[in-house]
């Protein structure tokens, strides 16, 4: 803020200043040398640099950037009337009192402030400062809009590394690893289940690379996806995961962000079975009450940082909040237990 006012001072005091050598050039060549020209046009210069600065003090403190086109235009054109007037004001006390005082000296002897040369220099005081008003308010507004267009390139930017972010979640490395490590060793131990493998595997997969985003499935279908994960997982984990299911049947056609409630299993199962010794029992259930959708996923252990601020639950969070009326998501220790609960309106 500190460098754009001393920019906007220094390009300032360079447009005025080259406007009254301008202006001192024009004089002295159409009615030759005089100390009264040479002060009237310094002063000028003097005063239209105080007179803009002040114009955009005024503008800047009433937020006129922020009213429509007509409303700016007609507050910058009349500060801009009001600073002609009030330079040409200070221009005439100064020439007069210098002349009175025989300070400087004018062609003719004395000044010319008759009406018909007062509204003209009135003009041309008017003219320079309306199109300085008009140019500063364009340039503000076209900058505003490129900082508005970078803000929103800038989240759209933040909300796409945020979805390859949870991309990567949904396939989670060690997840596949995991898997595919186990699957070599059911290939020939237990054929049977090594297809049941793969099949679970190619769903789980399917589902997080297909899904938009922003469309919503049924809990059925998230519930199905589930059923894939723990599949997977079951054979990894084997005694240490134990599960246990409550989900009411009018619950299973309500909607939910996709991958949402896989989304909790996985957090569960990575901070909760696999960092308990002896694993232990992880509780999925849900039900529907108002029109609004209560999912709780619980298993054992302690609340960590880690299984607080994931990835995947902070673009859950997002998604949740997002959606009309907006969800919620929460994550607490009751006793030796961590639970998520998620809330969907439906």
């Amino acid at each position: 803020m500190k460098n754009d006012s001393r920019r906007f001072w220094v390009l300032n005091a360079l447009v005025w200043g080259v406007y009254a050598a301008l202006g001192t050039y024009s004089m002295v060549a159409s009615a030759g040398w005089s100390s009264g020209a040479v002060l009237i046009t310094t002063t000028f210069g003097l005063m239209l640099f105080l007179a803009s600065g002040a114009v955009r003090a005024i503008a800047l403190r009433g937020d006129w950037l922020d009213r429509d086109a007509r409303g700016l235009a007609l507050r910058m054109l009349a500060s801009s009337v009001i600073g002609a007037v009030f330079v040409q004001a200070v221009i005439a006390a100064v020439l007069l009192s210098a002349l009175a005082l025989g300070w400087v000296t004018v062609p003719g002897g004395q000044a010319n402030y008759s009406p018909g040369a007062f509204f003209a220099y009135l003009t041309g005081t008017a003219v320079p400062l309306v199109l300085w008003s008009a140019g500063w308010a364009g340039a503000r507004a076209l900058r505003r809009a490129r900082d508005s267009e970078l803000a929103r390139l800038k989240a759209e930017a933040g909300r796409q590394r945020m979805e390859l972010e949870l991309l990567r979640a949904r396939l989670n490395p060690h997840f596949v690893f995991n898997a595919l490590n186990n699957l070599r060793a059911l290939i020939s131990e237990d054929p049977v289940r090594a297809r049941d493998l793969v099949t679970r595997l190619s769903g789980t997969l399917r589902q997080a690379l297909e899904h938009n985003p922003r469309s919503l499935v049924s809990l059925s279908e998230e519930m199905a996806v589930v059923e894939d994960y723990l599949g997977i997982e079951g054979v990894h984990y084997e005694q240490r995961l134990r599960v246990r299911r409550h989900i009411d049947g009018d619950a299973l056609q309500a909607l939910v962000p996709p991958m949402s409630l896989q989304l909790l299993v996985e957090n569960a199962i990575k901070h909760g079975i696999g960092s308990t010794p002896g694993g232990g029992e992880l509780t999925i259930s849900a039900r529907q009450d108002g029109g609004v959708l209560h999912i709780e996923v619980g298993n054992p252990g302690r609340l960590r940082d880690a299984s607080r601020r994931g990835v995947g639950l902070a673009y859950l969070r997002t998604q949740l909040e997002q959606m009309d009326p907006p969800g919620a998501l929460d994550l607490r220790e009751e006793g030796a237990r961590v639970l998520a609960r998620m809330e969907v309106a439906q």
